[in-house]
Order: C-alpha cells, then structure tokens, then sequence
C-alpha cells in the first residue's frame, strides 16, 4: 500500500492487487473517475441498472470514453415500444456525479479515536481482514453465534449484495441472530399477513384502467418511485377520466403532479378515519353483506370463531355497541381533523363506485399503531367487495409477484433466532432479555447481547435509525457491541462509528443482477463500467478473504469469482424461467423483459369459490377478527379487529401541551432515502427544509426561508423554514435522508428527522414507528 500524493494535479495511486502493481489516474474535474491512459478512443454505451434500494429499476446507458463517464442517457418510450418506458429520474441520471466524488472512501482504515468520532488511521487490507477475522472468532468464541449480526442495509438492493454475503459465510461458521421485517413495510406486511394469510395482496397495475375510483392513501409513487409502472398507470387512468384522490397531511408531488383531489388527515389518525367510512357504509346499507358473510370472519355476531364474546365483532364496535361510542364521521372529525361532511362523501363515493381501488402507501403505516390503519384498510376493500374483482384493490402490502426472485442458493442458519428489524439497538443494550412478546422468534429468549455488527452499504447504523442521540450513545460505548465492520463509499453519519471502515465500489464499478421492487416484468443487469476507484472492493472479495483466514474458504466461494456466482443465479433463474436469453446475450442488452405475462388478480378464486379455494389463513377466510391476538398476549396491547387506538405522540397526547406540532417525514424526489444527499448538485431540486403551515408559522414569528429550531425531548435539528398551504396546520414535516450533521452543541444542521424520532416500536409487529413525534418550533436564537 503506497501513500497518496499528488503531481500535476493528478492524483497517483499505487496499489497491490493480484500481487501486480496499476497506474491510475484522475482529477477533480472527473468526480474522481479512473483514465487508463488510453487517449483518443471512441465512446462506448454500456447498458447497467439502478441497484440501490430504489423501486425504479431504471435502465441506465453509460457513455464512456477513455475510461471515463461522459453522460448518462436512459430509456424511452420509443425504445421500449408496448412495454413500460423504464426511465430514469433525476436522481438516476445524477448517480454518476453522487457516486464517483471526490468525496469517496479511498482506502481501508481502522477507529483511533472515539467511535462516533470519525477519527480513522490508513490500513492495508492485509491488516483489515486480519483484524475482522480475529474479532469474528473472538466475538463467536466468547459469546455465541447469537452476538453476530448483519444490520439492515440497503445500499446495493441486488442478487447479491454484501449482507447476504456476511450472512452466508456466518452461516457457515455457527450462525448469527437474524432479523425479520423491514424498515419499510413492517406494520403493513404484518397486518395484511395478520388477516389474509398472505401479503400477495396486489392485482396488475393495468386493472386500474378498470377502476372507476383510485384513492392513494399515504402513497407518493412520484417521488418515492416505487416502481415504474404505478405512475405510469396512474397518468393512465387520469387521462382516461378516474378520479383520483389522495389521502395525506400533505399534497404530496403525487396530487400534484396528477391533479388529484386532496384530503389531508392528521399523522397517524388513518385508523380513525378508515373506521368513520366503514361506519357510513353501514348506515347507509352499502356494505357487499355476501362477501363478508361467505369470505370473512368476524365481521358481524353470525360469523365468530366459536367460544368468543360474539359482541368482539367489528360491527359492534362500528355502532357503539361494544363500548358506548359510534364511531361516527362527527367523531372522526375531531381526531383527524377531516370534516364530517368530507369523510361521509369519501365513504359513501368508495362503496358506490364498484369497483374501485383503495391503494395504501407505506408512509401511512410506519406510524405507532401503524398496524391498525393497515387492516382499516382491508376491512374497507372486503366491505365493499373489492376484493378479487377486475378494477378492485385487496388493500394491505398489495404484493404482485409474477416472477422468482434471483438469489445465491440458500445457506440454513444453524442459529434459529430472529428479533424484529428495528430491534437491533435493543438488542445491543439488553439482548439477553428479549423475549416472543418483544417479537423474538425461533426460541423462548435471546442468550446473549449483540457484540458484532456487520453494517454492510447501509446507513441505518445512525442516520435512518430513530432516536439519532440515543442510537449514537448505546454505540459509542465499547463494552456493549464490542466490534463494528462499515463498507461504503462515503463517510456517512453510520460510517463514522465502525472500528474498521472500508472502503467498497458503486454500480459503475461492479456487476450485479437488478430486479423491481414489487411490479415490473423484467429483471435487468448491472454492467460494469469502468474499474473500481482507490482501493475499493466488492464485499465479496474481502468477504472471501476473511473465509480464508477462519478456514471457510472452500466453503464459501465454491471456487466461484463472483461473475461465475452472478451467472449461477442466472442459470438458476432461467431454470424457473425458460423464455430467458442466454447468459451473455442477457448481460450485453442490460435488461430483459419478459413477454405476454397475464393480469393478475388477487383472490379472483376465493371469491369465486372460496369451498375450494380457502384463504390461507387459519380459519380460511378473511380473519377481520384475529383468534391469534386474541389468544395471546398480544391481546393486552393490540385489538384484535381493527380499530382505532389513540397513540403515543399523537393528536390526543396530553404531551402536546409541551410539543403542539406533529411532525412526518416523507421521501423527497432528490434522494433515495440518505443516498444523493452527498450531491450538491441535487440540493436545488428540493432544498431541504422543515414544511409549515403558513398559519402554524405566523403564530410563531416566522417567515419564509427563516432558520428555525426543531425540538423535543429526543434531539434537535437547525434548518431553513418553507411555509405553504399544502401542508395541513398543525402538522410540520421534514423529508428523510438527510445526513446528520451535529454542531459542538449536539443540534443538527443536516436536517436530519431521525434526531427527533423514536425508537418506540409498533405494538404488534414491532415495526418503526418514525412517523409518530411531537416537536415544538421556534426561530434559531430565540431563548
């Protein structure tokens, strides 16, 4: 390894690789890129993908010349013909300049300051993997394979990714506590799985074209890109007359952008609202009475599962029965500050426009008690009769999974224990005490804290973990997680607290195999573009390298490089799916779209003929009514219907006395949750800033573009004021993703809402609940 110095302003960089020495060069103005001093080539288009934990998948074409990236272009409507235009947004046409920086991780370095402080010394990788290998004994000796884990990372959202990688060769060697759910749909997979026995729960997107009414609730597919076929469809069905209604505190890009029709509600009331409209249906006879009676349980005293209080029925709790409160529109109106009249029209508009499709977002679930506007949801879709009809919508995690997933073969974890994704700081803290009803599964309670973490092109270390503050605390001291492994390509908030810290590669610099999140018919390739910068590695190839050294080498790559492992997946998938082209005709175009695959729709069968083709549930029908809450402990704090609880933090927590303001996130069109953040380029596309009411800001003495002061108990966070009406009064919002950055006094200046979030997970499924926060504003300076 030879020190970094500069001639000609020309970065020289020697490096050891395979034993041979390189020559690379290049300056600022190339973001860092790598010239193999080849002069005067022609430019090639080399076709990749998006492999980060973004829903578009899009396909991207790298203009290179000389080794460098000159531009990047994207599909087109007139290249992709009949199929979906699978195009770029702003952030995929700008991943060239957010990933090859100046600002990249150059080299393999270990902690010599604080953790957290960001204070690193220059290793080799010799000296890197030696030192993992040592801890990874060390740790396992000591405590157990159960004090290993591999936080959630989504970085490189791919067929292989390091995570997968870190967990694959623990696996060989004992084990590691593993993790279920995610940060993102934990609430929603968990209540839908809850009542339909599957998250399988989406038709096609081409049957909204069907619909005669689209209500978005807590959806915002314009900036999230979910996907890219939901905006497409949605524009679709706009041009073809369906209205569209969007549900949210905010008129969020979505409404915008579609002209749709707005209802803003205040954060985490969704339940309250979903049980109003289920109540007006009612009254006003609209429910389809032979779907719930043939295809649901619970829903009325006739269909209850036998030896429970037939009066635990959602429909006694609908008119008042069960506890002397009708859960009237007027009712509604004072929880969710939704007009009566409004929620009354939305009712009764949903029931009469069969059929119609009531598609739930994941914003509106990552809320304490998100569970339970989830399976509001579904009520409302079964009550009406959308469920299993062409133009319908089954409501919950509306799944659609037309083809397998690309995958390495699977590695069983000799450890069974698992804890819920947003746990994992609960297991640094008190992992021996963590039980079933925390949602630790494969065994009665943890044996042993977690004393490693392997977090692997990802930020939820600090950055998009709630309670920043309190996160950073547990981490810092030494004596709970003993040992931290960071790869990424930048010193990001997470970064600064590995004990090693190395230095990994972008999409441009690595294959990969890339599929949609959810919907899409394609599966598409990672090309590499130019050679990796610095000393940047794949996971797999420093992964392969600690295997060695514990004596799990042979084991762990089969004697594959990882191209040979890339086109294994691929045979493996083409195996499942002949019509797929050969290996290297599959890499050369980038993308493969698959043909003449046939509309879904979700439970057409149990609706039809349910005798025969039973919901895979327990009880085989639609289980409005859950016997698994009921019957557990579950039940002392989770109805076992859905139903409105007022939460912590919420509109009717006497908290608010000191903190009046709920405050959301949403996620902005300039990042991919904290990845671009880096980019100042992509700053001016939306600035960050914390959304004001213009009527929440006057009784403060605050103006447009003010710096303010967020705060609560948790943290507090310095930003610029962007007052506008669509936002709803009482509600501010910051966007996630963005990084932290703390002054001397612990207030941060990024922006970043995690400061101000909770670790308080959801009562059921134990989901992150970083919607759900009560925070004061205030001009910056004022006392």
């Amino acid at each position: 390894m030879g020190d970094f110095f500069v001639v000609r302003n020309a970065a020289i960089r020697y490096t050891e690789s395979n034993r041979r020495t390189r020559v690379q060069w290049g300056t600022d103005q190339d973001h860092g890129q790598v010239n193999h001093m080849e002069q005067h080539s022609e430019t090639k288009i080399i076709h990749t993908t998006g492999r980060n934990n973004c829903g578009g998948r899009c396909i991207i074409h790298a203009h290179v010349r000389d080794g460098k990236i000159e531009k990047l272009t994207t599909d087109t409507p007139q290249a992709a013909g009949d199929d979906v235009p699978l195009c770029a947004c702003v952030r995929g046409l700008n991943y060239h300049k957010t990933f090859l920086g100046p600002d990249r991780l150059r080299y393999p370095m270990k902690r010599v300051g604080r953790r957290g402080e960001g204070k690193f010394q220059r290793i080799s990788w010799e000296e890197a993997t030696d030192l993992i290998a040592r801890e990874w004994v060390r740790i396992r000796d000591t405590y157990g394979p159960g004090s290993r884990y591999v936080n959630y990372a989504t970085g490189i959202s791919a067929a292989i990714s390091g995570g997968s990688l870190a967990k694959r060769l623990l696996k060989l060697d004992g084990g590691y506590l593993g993790y279920y759910n995610s940060y993102s749909t934990a609430c929603i997979r968990k209540a839908t799985d809850l009542m339909y026995g599957t998250c399988e729960t989406g038709n096609s997107l081409s049957d909204w074209l069907s619909s005669n009414l689209i209500i978005l609730w807590g959806h915002n597919p314009a900036e999230t890109k979910f996907d890219s076929e939901t905006m497409y469809y949605l524009r679709r069905a706009r041009k073809k007359g369906i209205p569209i209604i969007v549900v949210d505190p905010r008129r969020n890009d979505t409404a915008e952008q579609l002209g749709a029709e707005w209802i803003p509600l205040r954060p985490a009331t969704d339940a309250a609202l979903l049980d109003a409209m289920a109540y007006v249906i009612v009254e006003e006879g609209l429910q389809d009475q032979d779907f719930l009676d043939r295809c649901c349980l619970g829903f009325d005293k006739a269909h209850m599962p036998e030896g429970v209080d037939p009066s635990e029925c959602v429909l006694s709790y609908l008119t008042g029965e069960k506890d002397g409160v009708a859960k009237t529109p007027e009712w509604a109106q004072d929880i969710t500050g939704v007009p009566a009249e409004t929620i009354r029209s939305l009712a009764i508009r949903y029931a009469t426009a069969r059929p119609a499709a009531l598609v739930q977002g994941f914003g509106a679930q990552r809320h304490a008690y998100g569970e339970q506007g989830a399976r509001g949801g579904i009520l409302l879709a079964c009550m009406t009769g959308n469920v299993g009809v062409s133009g319908g919508w089954a409501c919950g995690s509306g799944l659609c999974t037309q083809h397998p997933w690309v995958d390495m073969p699977e590695v069983p974890n000799p450890y069974p224990m698992q804890i819920p994704t947003y746990l994992w700081t609960e297991a640094v803290v008190r992992g021996h005490e963590l039980t079933a009803l925390d949602g630790v599964t494969g065994g009665a309670q943890l044996a042993s804290d977690v004393k490693m973490i392997l977090n692997l092109a990802g930020n939820c270390l600090i950055n998009q973990h709630g309670d920043i503050n309190r996160t950073a605390e547990i981490l810092r001291d030494t004596s709970k997680c003993e040992f931290i492994v960071c790869s990424d390509l930048f010193m990001t908030a997470s970064a600064k607290f590995a004990d090693v810290l190395l230095p990994g590669v972008s999409m441009f610099e690595a294959e990969n195999i890339t599929q949609p999140w959810q919907y899409g018919d394609f599966v598409g390739f990672n090309n590499q573009v130019i050679e990796p910068l610095y000393e940047g590695r794949f996971e797999y190839d420093w992964l392969s390298e600690v295997a060695e050294k514990i004596g799990l080498g042979p084991q762990f790559t089969e004697g594959r490089t990882l191209g040979q492992w890339l086109e294994w997946c691929y045979e493996d998938l083409r195996h499942k799916e002949p019509e797929l082209p050969d290996y290297e005709t599959f890499k050369k175009a980038g993308i493969y779209r698959y043909q003449n695959t046939p509309v879904r729709i979700a439970f057409a069968d149990q609706r039809r003929d349910i005798a025969h083709h039973p919901f895979p549930t327990p009880s085989g029908k639609v289980e409005l009514f859950s016997p698994e809450i009921y019957r557990t402990k579950f039940r002392d704090f989770m109805p076992a219907i859905p139903r409105y609880v007022d939460p912590p933090e919420g509109p009717n927590d006497p908290l608010r006395e000191k903190y009046p303001l709920q405050l959301i996130g949403w996620h902005t069109k300039r990042r991919c949750h904290s990845i671009h953040d880096n980019n100042q380029a992509m700053h001016a596309i939306d600035p960050q800033a914390l959304w004001m009411n213009p009527a929440d800001a006057r009784a403060r003495g605050i103006t447009e573009g003010q710096q303010v002061l967020i705060w609560n108990d948790r943290g507090r966070v310095q930003i610029g004021a962007h007052l506008t009406d669509r936002i709803m009064p009482g509600v501010v919002a910051l966007s996630q993703g963005a990084w932290y950055a703390p002054d001397e006094n612990g207030t941060d200046h990024g922006g970043c809402i995690n400061v101000l979030t909770s670790l308080r997970p959801t009562p059921y499924a134990r989901g992150n609940g970083q919607h759900t926060n009560l925070v004061e504003v205030r001009l910056a300076g004022e006392p």
